[in-house]
């Protein structure tokens, strides 16, 4: 029989366990949105980045001036394929007009909450696509891809050259 002893239990101090449930809780306020009237699913930053995901949100601006370039380039009726870049989808349909489609292609299933126009995606798999994603089906491909390896763009490359019909938009950090 083992004799159970608390002197052997880690504990947490009072000080440390309310900055640990405080913690715990500005994480499920801040990857749920806020109680803001002003911040919906839309909104850039109402899922937070995942630093393990490689995640890195633009700030609104950029993805403000990302998503108009982009609504711009597509004129009309235009369809527009976001790979790995859920901040300027999010601007993207904050702006939404009956104009033009969008599709978020992304490893994280947070973004799930957009429904029909989310699909995942895993860059090592880069032509694993559903049916309804056709060849050159896109009239722009926004793409960052997650890591700054030759590898993960060689795969984004392959399927943003699958899914455009020619313009592409491609953000990323210099590889040395």
């Amino acid at each position: 029989m083992c004799d159970s002893d608390d002197e052997d239990s880690p504990s947490l101090s009072a000080h440390t366990l309310a900055a640990l449930q405080e913690f715990y809780q500005e994480l499920q306020q801040s990857n749920y949105g806020s109680n803001s009237e002003h911040v919906t699913k839309y909104s850039v930053g109402s899922i937070k980045e995942d630093w393990q995901l490689s995640q890195f949100w633009y700030s609104d601006d950029t993805a403000l001036r990302l998503a108009k370039e982009a609504i711009e380039t597509v004129g009309k009726d235009g369809r527009i394929a976001c790979i790995s870049a859920p901040s300027v989808y999010q601007k993207m349909k904050e702006l939404q007009t009956e104009d033009f489609t969008v599709c978020l292609l992304e490893y994280d299933q947070r973004f799930s909450v957009f429904g029909e126009e989310f699909v995942f995606y895993d860059y090592n798999k880069p032509l694993n696509l559903p049916e309804n994603l056709k060849v050159k089906s896109f009239d722009l491909v926004i793409a960052d891809p997650p890591y700054l390896s030759e590898e993960c763009l060689r795969k984004t490359a392959e399927t943003i050259k699958y899914l455009t019909k020619g313009k592409i938009l491609l953000c990323t950090g210099l590889m040395t």
